[in-house]
């Protein structure tokens, strides 16, 4: 087996747990780390958001992703099965 082929499964954003947990921002390169959205790197995630192809936050400048916007990004990628 290869390195990656042994690396940790990705994790999913947790719900949040009360409405001050929709506050929380994370940043491109936390969003990478938890490998929360399939991208190689936070440079190519953020050049996604510059051309406004991935859903995010513009934070005063700075790109930032709440868990909804990580949820919505996730369902608006998903494949949907071929009818049988």
């Amino acid at each position: 087996m290869t390195a990656k082929a042994t690396a940790a499964p990705p994790t999913t954003p947790d719900r949040p747990q009360d409405e001050l947990d929709d506050l929380i921002r994370y940043t491109p390169e936390e969003v990478i780390e938890k490998r929360w959205l399939p991208y190689k790197s936070a440079r190519v995630l953020r050049e996604k958001c510059y051309g406004r192809k991935v859903i995010h936050h513009n934070d005063g400048g700075r790109i930032s992703f709440t868990a909804e916007d990580i949820r919505r990004e996730n369902a608006r990628t998903a494949v949907l099965p071929a009818a049988a």
